[in-house]
């Protein structure tokens, strides 16, 4: 991988969204190595899974542009969906550039910052969809796309050394229900100007064919809900507002009330109504009218499709929501894909509501759920529209990417660059090469705490979960004599060998042998102490368990 230092390079550097999906951020330098300017387009999250006890949110490493953030021009918000722009708040403090999103977008996000009390601490510039503009050297200029939420945006990147087409989340969709189809007149129109790269979604890539329609959700959905004879309730992602939109229209044919159920769906709306995707005119019930309404007359639109122990659906399933009750007979509508990793988190929800005798339609069962993202077919259109003479397949896991990569060689491109985050892509001048590298590692929202990727927490709280842990304290003199009983606590550990051995016992056992292999003039060396205890306590243990739980020995002097 090389460089020259004098080279004016127009590069692209991913530091989250290629190799997962998730954490999508993507910057775009254009300049020599040392004097090169930077466009951040998202800045999103990826949520935890059990590998990440504890944890509430997982960020991208920005190191590398914290570095570089006198030369960030700005931040580009390409939609509103969290894993694109929900680490704005949290890491804008270190990056300090402008960030600039459309007027849903800017909302939600505003909308956040007065929730958390930080309203003005972020400098957000709205833009108007279809803007062109620039930013510091960059010609940018937004194209309609259709997804999965209101204002989602492919990003046309023009400077002096070439042309980037950044499609952002997208899908061919002739009727998304809210905001315009995907503007393919425009994209051909910019194809004729020459588009050198396509950066592009790849999250469907393993899937032939083309997506359905959110027209073809919404009629299945008013299907289901007239024919349903007691409460219904659906769960999306709260971002959705065309599917929220399609459940309100059908709640409104079969002569329902719509009630919304937590707080995250609620302010969506809101934002929505306020921005012109919702009409002013639509009725939507708190849930504190619930109760009042028969259970025939009700649709609720309920957080938590993802098995969120904190959203409405998993509170309701297990019974701890102080307003909302389901009875058997009643139907809950599953109108969202199980992200990979919470499967199990899903799975539990649904089978607390079938013991309630709920019944459970999924996108397996019937048409309520289509995907934002285009299959093979769809990406065959923006291949034969956009004629690239790059390609860089990004937002998809390893298999998703290798997917597209081999579509995008078969539809004739000649130069595909299979890429990783923290790799440094030359795009021009020349052909397409990997030049360096920088580092992509994760940061992690620990409640009020920002934990660095290199930090010991998770690697100890994963060791908690698998293994326990036990805390021991000494009081020596300063002769060496041990002052008392030595003093123990265990945590998740088994209260006996499989012989019936008290665990307490195996341990006490551990601490006098240990204590007795070190010479007393030996032991006014309290670390050594407190280490020779640990190893023989952990090692007592394994033989007895077959685990080594965490052990921390505190040693005092006299």
């Amino acid at each position: 991988m090389t460089s020259n230092n004098n080279l004016e390079e127009l590069v692209f550097l991913p530091l989250g969204g290629v190799g997962e999906i998730g954490m999508n951020l993507y910057l775009y330098g254009l300049g020599s190595p040392r004097r090169r300017q930077w466009l951040m387009i998202d800045l999103g999250v990826t949520f935890p899974g059990e590998y990440e006890p504890g944890i509430d949110l997982i960020m991208p490493d920005t190191r590398f542009i914290e570095d570089e953030r006198a030369n960030l021009a700005g931040i580009l918000l390409t939609h509103a969906h969290e894993d694109h722009f929900g680490a704005v708040m949290a890491l804008w403090p270190r990056l300090r550039a402008p960030v600039y999103a459309t007027p849903f977008t800017a909302a939600l996000l505003r909308a956040k910052l007065i929730e958390r009390g930080l309203e003005g601490d972020v400098e957000l510039i709205e833009i108007f969809r279809q803007t062109r503009m620039e930013i510091g050297p960059f010609d940018i200029e937004l194209i309609d796309m259709a997804h999965s939420i209101p204002e989602p945006n492919g990003v046309v990147i023009r400077t002096p050394l070439g042309t980037v087409f950044h499609t952002g989340d997208w899908k061919l969709d002739p009727d998304p229900i809210v905001g315009p189809p995907l503007d393919e007149k425009r994209i051909r129109e910019v194809a004729q100007e020459g588009i050198d790269v396509l950066v592009c979604d790849s999250t469907n890539a393993m899937r032939d064919g083309v997506s359905p329609s959110e027209a073809d959700v919404a009629e299945t959905l008013t299907e289901i809900i007239c024919k349903a004879e007691h409460r219904v309730a659906i769960t999306t992602f709260a971002s959705n507002v065309a599917r929220l939109r399609s459940a309100i229209a059908a709640a409104k044919a079969a002569d329902r009330h719509v009630v919304v159920v937590g707080r995250a769906m609620l302010r969506t709306l809101q934002v929505a109504r306020e921005t012109g995707h919702l009409p002013g005119d639509v009725e939507l019930l708190s849930d504190d009218e619930y109760g009042y309404l028969p259970r025939d007359k009700v649709v609720a639109l309920c957080t938590g499709s993802q098995g969120e122990t904190r959203g409405a659906l998993a509170r309701i399933a297990a019974d701890t929501h102080p307003k909302i009750t389901f009875a058997a007979g009643d139907m809950v509508i599953f109108s969202s894909r199980t992200i990979p990793g919470n499967e199990k988190s899903v799975g539990r929800v649904q089978n607390k509501l079938v013991d309630q005798g709920v019944e459970i339609v999924t996108d397996a069962d019937a048409l309520v759920h289509c995907s934002g993202h285009p299959r093979r077919g769809e990406l065959e259109k923006m291949y034969e529209w956009v004629r690239p003479r790059i390609a860089i397949p990004m937002h998809g896991e390893a298999r998703h990417l290798a997917a597209h990569a081999d579509l995008a060689k078969s539809l004739g491109v000649g130069n595909v660059v299979r890429t990783r985050n923290g790799t440094m892509v030359r795009l021009a001048p020349g052909p397409a090469e990997l030049i360096d590298e920088a580092a992509a590692g994760r940061v992690y929202k620990d409640g009020a705490i920002m934990l660095e990727g290199g930090s010991n927490t998770l690697s100890e709280r994963r060791k908690l979960a698998f293994a326990g842990t036990v805390s021991v304290s000494l009081i020596l003199s300063g002769a060496g004599e041990l002052r008392g009983e030595p003093q123990i606590a265990c945590w998740g550990l088994p209260e006996s060998s499989k012989e019936g051995v008290a665990m307490a016992e195996i341990i006490f056992d551990a601490i006098y042998g240990a204590l007795d292999g070190i010479p007393r003039r030996r032991r006014k060396d309290s670390a050594k102490v407190g280490e020779a205890v640990r190893r023989a306590v952990r090692a007592e243990i394994n033989q007895a368990w077959g685990k080594k739980p965490l052990c921390a020995v505190l040693v005092t002097v006299l």
